[in-house]
């Protein structure tokens, strides 16, 4: 952690407020990452299946789905690399919800330690990326129609990925225990 960084309430590193493109987008999905752990510290298999309103989503969902989005951007997108376990094995076509419907079978600690070695994963082959080519590293794997996004376009749609579902956090720990904020 740097001099400047800024620590709040909840323990998450702030995003630099002046600093260069690569400091700011690392600290914002950073930041929303230490937001789902945060929404999800402390609870137990019970708190991680509970659900809320009309939604099947659970925060052990929720663990496990950014897990493999995590997976699915750095590993396979971006580093052109085929999907490890569990996802390797997964017939995505007849089950493409798998990792939401499976999560509840997880303990706690599993679930907690693949999204944490999937983040830990990302981070190392994001550093790779950027000594590379930086911002600009083309991913490895194209889109079906033959665009290719770059590290700028996937780390900015990671941010939106977690802000996203940090929303539905937000409500399933509230529902939980009352565990309320951002």
């Amino acid at each position: 952690m740097a001099a400047h960084d800024h620590v709040d309430e909840q323990g998450r590193v702030e995003p630099p407020v002046a600093d260069g493109e690569v400091a700011t987008l690392l600290g914002f999905l950073d930041f929303q990452r230490a937001t789902l752990a945060w929404k999800c510290s402390g609870l137990d298999a019970d708190a991680l299946t509970a659900t809320t309103g009309a939604s099947s989503m659970t925060l052990g969902g929720l663990l496990k789905h950014l897990a493999l989005v995590e997976h699915d951007w750095f590993s396979r997108s971006l580093h052109g690399l085929d999907r490890g376990e569990p996802w390797g094995s997964v017939d995505w076509a007849s089950d493409p919800d798998w990792e939401w419907r499976t999560a509840d079978d997880d303990a706690p600690e599993r679930l907690l330690a693949l999204w944490e070695g999937e983040v830990a994963r990302s981070r190392e082959l994001t550093a790779q990326a950027l000594a590379d080519d930086g911002l600009d590293t083309l991913a490895r794997r194209s889109w079906k129609d033959g665009r290719t996004p770059s590290l700028r376009w996937i780390l900015v749609h990671m941010i939106e990925e977690y802000a996203r579902h940090n929303g539905h956090a937000d409500l399933l720990r509230e529902s939980v225990d009352g565990q309320v904020g951002e």
